[in-house]
């Protein structure tokens, strides 16, 4: 078992071309880049030279709207399949970590175990997956639904579905390909074991063609700070992303959710925590302040509040005056639950109006945003890291590259100088990066404690 790493971890999240809701407005940005290969490319290859731990695609599986004329001044979706993305880039890095968002409600458990242990083969063992269980009617209509699954059906469901994966990705033992020419021999057959689950929502008999991969199982990560999140990540997760905006209930989370892994016969070092920041890196403050002023200057007031309409379950905002406070009576919905809470609260703990509400979130939809230079910066994450608030941190770039490019050559050597992240990898898997320790096949761990 390998010792918890002393220092931080750093995911860097792909979004479009920059997470703030207004990047592609920006001067500076490619609209288009987050199409491009080449783009997507250059983006992974910054963030490898500044010895991340991994990038991170999120994805949904639908086109949002209508209305198409609200549609058509928001850049916030995901042109690239991105286990195809992925795959490509495994080409062009070496050592970075590859996470990929796929949802467990409308892809088969098969096809998602066969496409992870494809991409941690021919990544040699990068791959993490980004379980969630989509929380949208949007995405639910691409696939002949009318509404999204409820809830609890929703975490239900993908409860059973981790154990088939798992159960897939462990079809065969590690040493199972033998290939003895001499006793024309293959594959060891008492190395073979095939999947036999019976389940409330999954039938699945059957085996993965591919070999056991090289990290064991891809990383598993998960988003969901809901109590049926939590209580998905306390059971499977081995990354969790979570949007905090204090240290306070930063630790709070933390703490919540690292003791529930008791009940699930798991110590806390298998578990690491990154909140989501959305950093503006300047080399003055002034300048950090011009850059966030700038994107905030170019938010369209119908997509703030689009956005949060669309995060509170489709909720009609518009109905009320966007000057006007920010209605506390609204139903909860089967989508995001965990960020309905956190727009709730922070709009009543603040008193924000609707308008106040959307420029506070546009630029990182509920993840903590900061706005300095290098020094102070740093400051912040060391508190978080060094006080039970965080493993680490998923970095937001406003834009991109220039925000990644940013936080990677002004904040990640001052974290290097602080002795808080690496100067290089140790190791070539992701597993290695965080810290995690390999799963051993369970006929393995049977077989060491018969």
């Amino acid at each position: 078992m390998p010792t918890p790493s002393p220092t931080m971890h750093l995911g860097a999240f792909f979004f479009g071309v920059g997470h703030h809701l207004a990047a592609w407005r920006h001067p500076d940005v490619n609209p288009g880049a987050a199409s491009s290969i080449a783009q997507l490319r250059e983006w992974a290859q910054i963030a490898e030279a500044a010895k991340f731990d991994a990038i991170f695609f999120a994805d949904n599986v639908g086109l949002p709207g209508p209305p198409d004329a609200v549609l058509a001044k928001n850049a916030l979706w995901y042109p690239m399949e991105p286990l195809l993305a992925l795959s490509a880039l495994s080409q062009a890095t070496e050592r970075i970590g590859l996470v990929a968002t796929v949802s467990t409600t409308y892809l088969p458990p098969y096809h998602l175990a066969r496409k992870y242990a494809t991409l941690d083969q021919i990544s040699g063992g990068r791959a993490g997956w980004n379980l969630v269980t989509s929380g949208s009617d949007f995405e639910a209509r691409s696939f002949g639904l009318d509404k999204q699954l409820d809830h609890a059906h929703r975490y239900a469901r993908a409860h059973e579905y981790v154990q088939i994966v798992k159960g897939l990705w462990d079809t065969w033992e590690d040493d199972a390909f033998i290939h003895d020419k001499a006793a024309n021999q293959f594959f060891d057959s008492e190395r073979l074991h095939r999947v036999a689950f019976d389940g409330e929502h999954f039938k699945v008999h059957g085996g993965l063609q591919t070999p056991r991969s090289p990290q064991g199982y891809p990383v598993l990560v998960q988003a969901g700070s809901s109590s049926d999140g939590q209580d998905l990540a306390a059971s499977a997760a081995e990354v969790v992303f979570t949007a905090q905006q204090t240290p306070e209930a930063a630790r709070a989370f933390y703490q919540s959710l690292k003791g529930r892994l008791a009940a699930y016969g798991r110590t806390p070092d298998q578990l690491k925590i990154l909140p989501g920041i959305s950093p503006f890196v300047g080399r003055t403050q002034q300048e950090a302040q011009d850059k966030f002023d700038q994107l905030q200057g170019l938010i369209d007031p119908v997509l703030g509040v689009g956005l949060l309409s669309t995060f509170l379950g489709n909720a009609d905002l518009s109905a009320y005056p966007v000057d006007g406070p920010f209605p506390q009576d609204l139903p909860v919905t089967q989508g995001w639950q965990s960020r309905q809470e956190l727009f709730a609260k922070m709009a009543r703990d603040e008193g924000l109006s609707i308008r106040q509400l959307y420029e506070k979130v546009a630029g990182a939809r509920g993840h903590w945003t900061l706005v300095g230079t290098p020094e102070t910066i740093a400051d912040q994450l060391e508190h978080w890291f060094t006080t039970g608030a965080a493993d680490g941190f998923n970095v937001l770039a406003p834009t991109l590259p220039h925000g990644l490019k940013d936080f990677a050559e002004l904040v990640v050597p001052e974290l290097q100088r602080r002795g808080l992240f690496r100067k290089d990898y140790a190791g070539t898997t992701l597993r290695e990066h965080l810290g995690l320790s390999r799963p051993a096949h369970p006929a393995r761990r049977a077989g060491a404690t018969a």
